[in-house]
């Protein structure tokens, strides 16, 4: 809901005001941000504030922070540019943020909720000729009131656990060039799997943080998962534009698209070099466009891929053959996927192809089928708290998928398991 205009100009040129008389008497000094990535994607969550004195000097209600959010690529309405963030709590850190008993820095925690646009540091609008998440010009005016003081220069952005990826991955294959992002593990003792993941449509580009962070793919590098494969390499590939580009127009499996060459070349490329890859553990998931390439490329080498996990299928049933599904029936694949998805429709896509893949004998094939997405962390609402439809990948990033398709748990060597654990034991 946009905001009056007089409303905006009020709070704007009454902050302008405060900040000049503020400028006057003190010096302007530097902050950094910390990005974190959640369910809904990323949001500005921490600030950290280098002090001259000790923390223990300052309270988290001392101080106000206001945000402009602008893009010269793309259109922000300016009545939804500027506001006010909350802070929650303050303590004495590092200049990385880690909480210390005594520091040089401060760090503010800020309120962070899905419906909060202004956390955010990315925006999803329309840049050329496609539609997408892109990262956005993001200042803030930190204001300590008792003295006056301002930070408004941003030294620092730090990311946790993205900042660990190879941020700088190219390959081309013939004329076509997908950048990608790659982690693997420091101490490797033995050879170790590699989790795949493709972005959705919105994520296309040449930024592979935004295939990271448009969504909590980040995640597959957490500790937490991690430990669920003793280890493994994780490798983020991006599409220039989308997975479902096809010669003319969008495919849903109906035509070739162009991309799904370029992205096997890339991934086998990778895997020969690096020899801690086990290759008989290659394991394929996405999202939508990205759970739209998932499918394709087992569709296309059902042999290579340990196994699949596919969030929101946009692959049309309608286009897959009869032969196709028995040449992929014993590859194991975990979809995920809503009922109220709009936007690719389970009856169109995963339903009938799950039934299918069970009817020809598939053996390890699972679908977890959700009424709605929800809030999993219970903060923002829980089962009350619903999120589109289409975003069923929450439930894969987050580990939290464990149902079949008739509702009971997953099961693997007669213990109950979720996605990542049944990943984590599948094997050419």
């Amino acid at each position: 809901m946009q905001k009056p205009l007089f409303l905006v100009l009020f709070v704007f040129f009454s902050c302008t005001a405060f900040f000049a008389k503020a400028q006057k008497n003190t010096e302007i000094k530097n902050y950094s941000i910390i990005i974190d990535g959640f369910d809904w994607g990323p949001a500005v969550s921490k600030v950290i504030l280098p002090l001259d004195e000790s923390p223990e000097n300052y309270k988290a209600n001392d101080f106000e922070i206001f945000v402009t959010r602008s893009s010269t690529d793309g259109q922000i309405p300016p009545t939804q540019s500027y506001g006010k963030r909350s802070i929650i709590l303050s303590y004495p850190s590092d200049a990385k943020g880690n909480r210390l008993e005594e520091g040089n820095h401060l760090t503010l925690v800020l309120a962070v909720a899905p419906n909060m646009p202004l956390g955010s540091p990315i925006q999803y609008m329309r840049v050329g000729n496609r539609g997408g998440n892109f990262w956005i010009d993001y200042q803030l005016q930190i204001i300590h009131q008792p003295s006056g003081t301002i930070w408004n220069n941003e030294s620092e952005r730090i990311r946790p656990i993205v900042d660990e990826f190879d941020l700088e991955g190219q390959f081309t294959h013939q004329s076509t060039t997908l950048s990608y992002a790659s982690w693997i593990p420091e101490q490797v003792e033995a050879k170790i799997p590699m989790i795949i993941w493709l972005h959705g449509g919105g994520e296309g580009g040449t930024d592979p943080t935004i295939a990271l962070m448009g969504n909590k793919a980040f995640n597959y590098a957490s500790p937490e998962i991690q430990a669920l494969f003793g280890g493994a390499a994780v490798l983020v590939p991006q599409a220039p534009t989308f997975w479902m580009q096809a010669s003319e127009g969008m495919t849903r499996g109906q035509t070739n698209d162009i991309y799904n060459e370029a992205l096997f070349a890339l991934i086998d490329d990778f895997v020969k070099n690096n020899p801690s890859i086990d290759a008989s553990r290659i394991y394929v998931g996405g999202c939508s466009n990205g759970g739209y390439m998932s499918l394709k490329l087992i569709l296309e080498h059902p042999d290579y891929f340990a196994a699949g996990y596919i969030s929101a299928l946009a692959y049309h049933n309608q286009f897959v053959s009869d032969q196709q599904i028995k040449e992929i029936k014993n590859v194991p694949i975990w979809f995920v996927h809503s009922k109220d998805d709009q936007t690719t429709k389970p009856e169109e896509t995963v339903v009938p192809l799950y039934k299918r893949l069970k009817d020809a004998g598939a053996k390890n094939v699972v679908f977890s089928y959700y009424d709605n997405v929800t809030d999993i962390t219970g903060f923002f609402g829980g089962e009350d708290f619903r999120y589109n439809g289409h975003w069923s990948w929450i439930y894969s990033h987050a580990n939290t998928a464990k149902t079949d398709f008739d509702g009971s748990q997953v099961m693997m060597d007669g213990k109950p398991v979720t996605i990542m654990e049944w990943l984590a034991g599948q094997k050419n």
